[in-house]
């Protein structure tokens, strides 16, 4: 049975997961830490829980989704995977970083690994279902344990709201499909963890969300 341990990081409240399992194996998904007491939090409580992380996914490449990539290959030589497309169509991280006004003077790693839609990714006695979602960003990726009734989509649905449309390449129609073809089609009970704010369901996004 997965266990979900979410993590708040960053100026911009960013959700970071890390995922595990009886095994203690593990997945980390969107590293946001940006401060030093945040590496710390997480390499303390993965260190306090004998956690063995295995991988390091992401959702999309959104700065503030991957501010702590380089801690975590620099502590635990674990490499970020993301969807190829959001590494080709994106702007670098210093150029979204320049765009928005922000300075940020941490080292940012490139992602030479990459997850396609429907990729079975495989820790301890678990697995998950990469699932491309695209609207907020061209390579958006969701993650989907059918097993525990869990996902983890990113920016792509929020509860009472969706992801972004105005940033790079982001397509507003793509990701209402997206968000109703992909993950309205899962159970209702579902568990959706965002990658900004609270956890909500499938069941309580379409009955409430007013933007689907």
């Amino acid at each position: 049975m997965i266990t979900v341990k979410t993590f708040v990081f960053n100026l911009l409240a960013e959700n970071t997961y890390l995922l595990y399992d009886e095994t203690k194996e593990a997945v980390l998904i969107d590293c946001g830490c940006m401060y030093a007491s945040e590496e710390r939090m997480l390499s303390d409580f993965i260190a306090q829980n004998g956690i063995k992380l295995k991988r390091l996914l992401c959702t999309h490449l959104h700065f503030d989704h991957i501010l702590g990539n380089n801690f975590i290959f620099q502590t635990y030589g674990i490499s970020p995977e993301a969807h190829r497309k959001d590494v080709k169509l994106l702007p670098s991280i210093k150029e979204q970083i320049k765009s928005m006004k922000v300075h940020l003077p941490i080292h940012f790693i490139d992602i030479h690994d990459f997850i396609v839609g429907n990729q079975t990714i495989t820790f301890g006695k678990s697995e998950l279902l990469a699932m491309l979602v695209p609207g907020h960003s061209p390579g958006s990726l969701a993650y989907y344990s059918h097993k525990d009734g869990i996902i983890v989509v990113g920016d792509t649905l929020f509860k009472g709201s969706i992801g972004r449309t105005d940033l790079w390449g982001g397509n507003y129609d793509m990701l209402v499909a997206a968000i109703r073809d992909k993950i309205f089609s899962l159970p209702e009970e579902t568990i959706v963890y965002p990658g900004h704010g609270p956890f909500t369901t499938v069941a309580s996004e379409k009955l409430h969300n007013p933007f689907l």
